[in-house]
């Protein structure tokens, strides 16, 4: 995939008076030029279909500045761990503060960081994939063993387009933000991909596993579907 879509180069776009920055890729699959602006990171993109198109591609991209900046506004504003910001830990709403020495500390509402405060958002994003890759973990571990089974590998990544993954060798792979969504929502992703070491596929077998480890899963899905994106605005800067 990552030949099939690859950067050629990347330029600056005026939009709305504020530079933006385009990547141009080459996508022998694409049948013309194409412009994407990704929903919750931002990212625009315009993709050619032949190297000969990318000679096009920039000015293609302008001509579709109207749009892009109808797009842009739609992203969700970045929230950056600082203290003073507000963010969801177990879907529940907390007040990074700063705090004067000691680890990372969670209390009811309030995350505590200490240090400088411009080191406050590098550790807050460390806290938050070291919980999520614990619970992560211990969540596949635990799912994995009620099926019999055992994961060879589990990684916690920022991945924008999936909370989860499951390789053919019972590797996992899971988004750190999981660990801001409710525990539901966490627990659902685990067992749907824990479910994949059984069944690779998305049919009856497969729904009836992920149902035997977590029961209904339509709420987990539904929030998903409708807070997810948000979870993408969080970031060290």
């Amino acid at each position: 995939m990552a030949q099939a879509r690859r950067i050629v180069r990347r330029e600056l776009l005026k939009i709305d008076g504020r530079a933006v920055e385009l990547s141009v890729k080459l996508n022998p699959r694409a049948r013309r030029l194409i412009v994407k602006v990704h929903p919750t990171t931002g990212e625009v993109m315009v993709i050619a279909p032949t190297k000969r198109a990318l000679d096009r591609a920039v000015d293609f991209a302008r001509g579709e500045s109207d749009w892009i900046a109808r797009q842009l506004a739609q992203v969700p504003a970045r929230v950056v761990l600082a203290p003073g910001a507000h963010i969801p830990f177990h879907g529940q709403d907390h007040l990074i503060l700063r705090a004067e020495d000691g680890p990372v500390t969670v209390d009811t509402g309030v995350i505590r960081v200490p240090g400088r405060a411009e080191h406050a958002p590098r550790r807050m994003l460390d806290f938050l994939k070291k919980q999520a890759k614990r619970e992560l973990e211990q969540k596949s571990f635990d799912y994995a063993a009620k099926l019999g089974i055992k994961p060879k590998r589990i990684t916690v990544r920022d991945t924008a387009s999936r909370w989860g993954s499951c390789s053919s060798t019972r590797s996992l792979s899971f988004s750190w933000r999981l660990i801001l969504a409710p525990e539901f929502v966490l627990d659902y992703v685990v067992a749907h991909e824990v479910a994949h070491m059984k069944e690779m596929n998305h049919g009856i077998g497969f729904w009836r596993i992920v149902g035997t480890l977590i029961g209904d899963v339509v709420p987990a899905q539904a929030w998903l579907r409708q807070h997810g994106s948000a979870l993408h605005r969080y970031a060290p800067r």
